[in-house]
């Protein structure tokens, strides 16, 4: 008899408590639920701000592809490009920007990009590198299972023959080892091959008469061992890296698999032990991604209410330059405020980068088209100009004074209707004409030397007029005050031309009180109507109104709206008057005296508004 035969079992009882030992042995194996809650991840490159800085990762991760991690390729990529597309945007906003504000650039002819074109190679060996490894590794678990198949064989011929099995202890022995030794197999063989491996293991058990003394030191090993593993697993739910702890869990479970079984009364007890802290590694792992997908879906959501913003935009309102100047300070704050946000979920990560990105492109282009438009206008309307101011030199020399005069006028009241030019030609085209006719009324004046008695006649109503004008002081109610300002305005556009070298020192002065009194008027009816405003309101709180302060308060903020773009509009045609126009300072005057108005009532409606929230701050606190 062999040496290892005298420790086999010896009688029926004992192969039946073997038996049952070699089924236990599938208790350890962890549960399907369990195997499919890998789950492979990074954490975001968003420290990474320049190319060169992707590179270098990319290039460290290049040189070992055989442990690279798909979700960090893909963020590298997003990364990559999320530099690469804000530089090229900056690149056209750069190209769009005009040197004045009537210009647009020229198109710019875009140049690879170096850096783009390394990157680009670098993607490319690492995924041919990957994919020869992919084949590799699938060759590999090819080459396992037909080893684990000849392995099962082998087994199947120690089973069928059962007058050699104590003999052929050792062999079994040996079989294990390789089976062990053998890693990984295609994944839909693997439950399939296992049951297989078990059911043979197990029979041969059956057919083993090992000994009491024999079994008993193998499952006190194989305890040894379950026990080691199960304090490993149980030191690993307070590992600070919950996504290491979980990979290392899972060849802690693949050990567990591969060792034998142990005693009966200890199998449950073990395997119990070893699940908690499995089930703990692997809840603790579940609710890190789960904490990194609602992130990643905030994150979504404030990039959704950019685009939707960036899409709502009203071209049609956008018919100056400031509006368009203002709308493009908001997109690029909200191009910096997109940088600042972390990535998207991977499925939407791409698409609404995409959607954000077309929004701009679309808003740049419109914009593009505009100036385009805006500076054939203006090119156009400088020809008209030309052409008139070449008109008035051809009869600046006329001495059919009366003729020549309403030619002239009638040219004046024509270049008003033209619309404006690129700011650095009104200046010159405009003292271009104005000088012509000039040149021709002052030797028009020369000529008619009677005109000039009128004309000084005209200088003394004129003064006459501002002396009435400067006895309005603060002694006069403001309803009267108004009423003589409005009369002697009145009276002053009746009174015809004063001398040429005069006019502009008598119009200054005259303007200077109006603007003066306008100033005045102002502000007391401001104080008035504010003063008047509060006993109403104060009427509201005593009847206990709240429902018509806040009616109230939002009327004004509609009303104030309104004024604000009334102002805006002012304020842009001013930037299309000529400032150094002598004809065109009435209209100019009357344009600055109704911005003033219109920003007194802005402050009136501010300092009501103010008044409403204070009234309603004490109502809630009553």
């Amino acid at each position: 008899m062999d040496a290892h035969e005298t420790n086999l079992p010896q009688n029926n009882g004992e192969l039946a408590e073997e038996k049952k030992t070699a089924e236990a042995a599938g208790e350890s194996t962890p549960t399907s639920a369990e195997e499919n809650q890998i789950e492979k991840t990074v954490e975001p490159t968003s420290k990474l701000t320049t190319k060169e800085e992707v590179l270098a990762a990319l290039e460290k991760l290049a040189e070992d592809v055989d442990n690279i991690n798909k979700q960090e390729l893909d963020s590298l990529k997003q990364t990559f490009y999320r530099i690469h597309n804000a530089q090229q945007e900056a690149k056209k906003q750069e190209t769009e920007e005009v040197k004045d504000e009537n210009e647009t650039p020229a198109p710019v002819i875009a140049e690879e990009d170096p850096l783009e074109v390394k990157f680009k190679k670098l993607m490319a060996s690492i995924k041919e590198k990957r994919n020869q490894l992919v084949a590799q590794i699938e060759k590999e678990k090819e080459d396992n299972l037909q080893i684990k198949l000849s392995i099962i064989e082998e087994l199947k011929e120690l089973v069928e023959s059962p007058e050699d099995a104590n003999k052929s202890y050792q062999e079994f022995k040996k079989l294990q080892q390789q089976w062990n030794d053998t890693k990984a197999i295609p994944q839909a063989k693997v439950n399939e091959l296992w049951r297989n491996y078990q059911l043979y293991v197990e029979k041969f058990y059956d057919l083993l008469k090992l000994n009491n003394e024999f079994r008993e030191y193998d499952f006190k090993k194989n305890l040894e061992i379950k026990i080691h593993l199960c304090e490993a697993a149980e030191k690993l739910c307070t590992e600070d890296d919950v996504i290491s702890a979980f990979h290392q869990l899972q060849k802690l479970h693949q050990e567990f698999r591969d060792t034998g079984p142990v005693a009966k009364e200890l199998r449950q007890e073990i395997w119990n032990r070893f699940k908690t802290a499995s089930t703990i590694v692997n809840r603790r792992h579940q609710q890190h991604f789960e904490s990194l997908k609602e992130v990643e879906q905030l994150n979504l959501d404030q990039k959704t209410v950019i685009c939707e913003i960036v899409e709502a935009i009203e071209y049609d309102q956008l018919k100056t330059f400031a509006a368009w100047e203002t709308k493009t300070e908001e997109i690029i704050a909200l191009q910096n405020k997109w940088k600042t946000i972390g990535f998207a979920p991977q499925k939407m990560n791409v698409k609404i980068f995409e959607r954000f990105r077309h929004a701009c492109d679309e808003f740049f282009k419109r914009k593009g088209e505009f100036f385009k438009h805006l500076k054939e206008e203006m090119n156009a309307n400088l020809e008209k100009k030309k052409a008139l101011c070449e008109q008035a030199e051809a009869l600046k020399d006329s001495t059919d004074w009366k003729t020549t005069a309403d030619a002239l006028t009638k040219l004046q009241k024509e270049w008003k209707t033209v619309g404006p030019v690129s700011k650095k030609y009104s200046d010159a085209v405009w003292k271009r004409f104005i000088t012509a006719c000039d040149y021709f009324f002052e030797q028009k004046n020369k000529a008619t030397s009677s005109q000039r008695t009128v004309e000084l006649d005209n200088m003394d109503k004129k003064k006459t007029i501002i002396s009435k004008l400067a006895t309005i002081d603060e002694s006069v109610e403001v309803e009267e005050a108004e009423k003589q300002m409005r009369e002697l305005m009145k009276e002053w556009n009746t009174v015809g031309h004063v001398p040429f070298r005069e006019k502009d020192k008598i119009y200054k002065q005259y303007h200077a009180l109006i603007d003066k009194l306008f100033e005045r008027l102002n502000l007391n009816a401001s104080n008035r109507k504010l003063s008047n405003f509060k006993t109403n309101i104060s009427s509201m709180q005593s009847n206990n109104s709240s429902q018509s302060l806040y009616r109230e308060r939002e009327k004004l903020v509609r009303a104030f709206e309104n004024m604000k773009n009334e102002l805006q509009t002012y304020e842009n045609n001013l930037g299309f008057l000529s400032s150094s126009s002598k004809k065109g300072n009435s209209l100019l005057t009357e344009i600055n005296r109704k911005v003033e108005k219109l920003k007194a009532d802005l402050e009136l409606v501010t300092q009501k508004i103010k008044v409403i929230d204070e009234s309603i701050k004490a109502e809630d606190n009553k």
